[in-house]
């Protein structure tokens, strides 16, 4: 097979491992040029691509199986700029073929406020960049947006960025993934066919956010914060069952306590 990946992040990264451990031919674009030298050295047909620029088509090959587009709608940018990057990349992506292409966006999509979210919560538009972005990308034919909860595997472990700080979110519920599930889910995905056009990737267990800085400290050996004060407590639950029981998967992290 041959898959591109637009914005090749953690996760694109490591879901490009996995592809070339099984013999597939991959195309990456990054816009720093260290990652270019690493791509390539891996094995990936690296691209040099700034959505805010001109984007060349020659560049890219005109026909892939699989797209798995990772640029991110970063708060930072201003409505201008958000708009011009992700019409550049509806505009590439409208020149090549495709079978599928799979969007990464945020459960950040949902408000931080208490409530429990599905995909099929109301959402407010005004203000919401990544709403914004996914309704870009869902004008696009066989794509499907994938709502990824906190990140973490590998060197990402929830204590470490809180040695001897002072946590004010620990009272708050943990909706976090592992890098692992990410890429599995993204492989299905890929491979099998999905009803939806949204889906949130969270783990099915929601321990609090101190629970997990304990688990993980305990752990990897970390300090733990210098204090746990609970100013930031609103209790924000999402529930991503409905691409595990779709796909039939069973998460390798069901628990952030494992992490």
């Amino acid at each position: 097979m041959r898959i591109l990946i637009l914005g090749c992040g953690w996760i694109g990264e490591a879901f490009a491992a996995k592809l070339l451990r099984e013999g597939h031919e991959i195309y990456a674009t990054t816009t720093d040029s260290e990652k270019y030298q690493r791509l390539q050295a891996a094995g990936i047909f690296a691209i040099k691509a700034n959505f805010e620029e001109e984007i060349h088509l020659k560049n890219f090959p005109p026909e892939v199986d699989f797209v798995l587009n990772s640029i991110p709608a970063v708060k930072r940018l201003d409505w201008a700029r958000l708009d011009a990057r992700f019409t550049a990349v509806k505009q590439l992506l409208i020149q090549l073929r495709y079978r599928k292409h799979i969007y990464l966006s945020s459960i950040g999509v949902y408000p931080d406020q208490d409530g429990i979210y599905s995909e099929e919560s109301s959402i407010a538009s005004e203000g919401n960049k990544l709403l914004f972005a996914e309704e870009l990308m869902l004008e696009l034919h066989d794509t499907v947006v994938y709502r990824l909860g906190g990140l973490f595997g590998e060197q990402r472990i929830f204590a470490k960025y809180f040695q001897s700080k002072v946590c004010t979110t620990g009272a708050q519920i943990a909706n976090f993934i592992h890098q692992t599930d990410v890429v599995n889910l993204l492989d299905a995905g890929f491979k099998q066919r999905l009803s939806a056009l949204r889906y949130n990737l969270v783990a099915p267990d929601h321990p609090t956010k101190k629970d997990v800085i304990r688990a993980s400290a305990a752990k990897y050996d970390f300090e733990l914060p210098s204090a746990f004060l609970d100013e930031n407590s609103f209790q924000k639950l999402v529930i991503g069952d409905k691409i595990s029981n779709e796909l039939a998967y069973t998460f390798a992290y069901p628990s952030p306590l494992d992490f």
